[in-house]
């Protein structure tokens, strides 16, 4: 994932930060406890899309 998108990349829910995980090759939002998929080096931003996270990660 590049830096310069990584940094203007926003949560769509909550506005907050993502952060990258490239073993999953998701963005994870921590506030909203959602993973968005990175399919092909392109980030799918789409609520319906994301995954919710498990409560220990």
């Amino acid at each position: 994932m590049d830096k310069y998108l990584l940094d203007i990349l926003a949560c769509p829910i909550c506005k907050g930060r993502l952060v990258y995980h490239q073993a999953e090759s998701e963005l994870w939002c921590h506030a909203d406890r959602l993973a968005f998929p990175v399919r092909d080096d392109i980030p799918v931003m789409l609520e319906e899309q994301a995954r919710e996270l498990d409560v220990i990660r």
